[in-house]
């Protein structure tokens, strides 16, 4: 079967089961995936939901429907599975912005530096990390640190910030960001409050600091996800990738949302352009052909697990 003629609609969703059992196989999907691949999954998350299913899984193949640092992740917590990413091009601006090889040398240059890496980054830049966070936990591996050593936090200088606030431990910050997170309009954001006053704020702590300040509640996906499924209001603007909002919509059929749109009004500039490069259809092929596979090598994998189990140790 060529590409030109791969099953479609129920078809295709039929055809992706049947692998997935014949694969013995296990569908991970982020949250900002499309509606669609949402529904297919057997697990979607945040970051940090998504490491833990991908350590806990007796699956023999893991299909990641991410970006490549988080199929890099289930890799690096299981080294005898076969991990696919259905489009290996679906990278990410955040950990792009933080190279391995820049890290190191910050850290010969700092060696008295603790470094905390967003679970954002590469393999290579969590071999140089001390422990690794989500934006789920955070607040809490950062106030874990010893307080008389200085703390890098890497990559996203956002999150960095809040997290500055928030526990009032001063870090050196590195200047990464979300693509996605940083083209947020303010001026959009005060337009749609003066619309809907009655509106709670929901942002990411990647976003920018002038929509954190308008914000209601800020915190993970997950966390965000929580807010909107337990609180009174009826509407809500969402300050994050807006795949999302179709979970939040499943749980509060009765409420509206609102996609806090982007600078740009020419382009959905609030959707992942690497997130939504994954789709049903490169799904099947990779659960048929087993490819793109993610491998690292086993230096690499055992130095980017020890600061990922860092994190894990604190529950």
């Amino acid at each position: 079967m060529t590409e030109a003629n791969l099953p479609r609609g129920p078809e295709l969703e039929r055809a992706i089961d049947e692998l997935r059992r014949e694969r013995k196989a296990v569908i991970l999907a982020h949250y900002y995936q499309e509606p669609e691949i949402q529904d297919i999954a057997d697990f979607i998350g945040d970051s940090l939901q998504l490491a833990k299913a991908a350590r806990d899984t007796d699956a023999e193949v893991i299909v990641f429907c991410g970006v490549h640092f988080m199929a890099e992740t289930a890799k690096i917590l299981n080294p005898t599975r076969t991990v696919v990413l259905p489009d290996l091009a679906a990278g990410c601006s955040l950990a792009d912005s933080c190279p391995g090889e820049a890290l190191a040398q910050f850290r010969a240059e700092h060696p008295d530096h603790l470094v905390v890496s967003y679970i954002n980054c590469s393999a290579a830049a969590k071999v140089q990390s001390d422990i690794i966070c989500t934006s789920s936990n955070a607040k809490r591996v950062v106030e874990s640190l010893p307080a008389d050593r200085p703390v890098l936090f890497a990559p996203d200088r956002n999150l960095g910030a809040w997290l500055v606030k928030q526990t009032g431990r001063q870090m050196d910050l590195w200047q990464g960001s979300c693509v996605v997170h940083e083209t947020f309009s303010e001026a959009r954001l005060l337009d749609l409050k003066a619309r809907y006053p009655d509106a709670v704020v929901l942002a990411h702590p990647e976003c920018e600091p002038p929509i954190l300040a308008l914000a209601d509640e800020i915190g993970s996906t997950a966390h965000l996800l929580n807010v909107s499924a337990s609180h009174p209001a009826k509407r809500f603007i969402v300050g994050t990738e807006p795949g999302i909002i179709h979970q939040m919509q499943k749980g509060r059929p009765d409420a509206e949302f609102l996609a806090l749109p982007g600078t740009d009004e020419s382009c959905s500039c609030n959707e992942c352009p690497f997130m939504r490069l994954n789709t049903l259809e490169k799904i099947y092929l990779c659960l048929r052909d087993l490819t793109p596979v993610i491998e690292l090598d086993e230096a690499t994998r055992l130095g980017a697990l020890k600061p990922l189990e860092a994190m894990m140790a604190l529950g």
